[in-house]
């Protein structure tokens, strides 16, 4: 194996050591979107995963579950869009600005 190949795949190893490890801080960071002027607010981590739902009980009016359901869908995709952008960041960070098609 050439020194060129035996580099190659050290510096790989390392880029999949360095992804697992980010990966795992990342499901640690929450980031978090209101909408409706505070009333509801999402919360998500690093992982995409939804935390929680913060709903002010204002905003609850039966006769208009139309107009909090989309404050929640706004929240939510906020919150998504928020940590999507932390973890571009993050990867940006580990490939140095390189986009790498199916790393994240």
């Amino acid at each position: 194996m050439s020194k060129n190949i035996s580099g190659m795949l050290k510096q790989a190893q390392k880029l999949q050591s360095d992804m697992l490890k980010m990966q795992e801080e990342l499901a640690e960071k929450v980031v978090e979107a209101s909408s409706g002027g505070g009333m509801i607010t999402s919360k998500v981590n690093g992982k995409q995963e939804l935390i929680s739902i913060d709903i002010d009980k204002t905003v609850v009016n039966p006769d208009d579950v139309e107009m909090l359901q989309d404050l929640i869908v706004a929240s939510v995709n906020e919150a998504l869009n928020k940590s999507k952008d932390l973890i571009s960041g993050e990867m940006s960070k580990l490939t140095g600005g390189l986009n790498i098609p199916g790393l994240f």
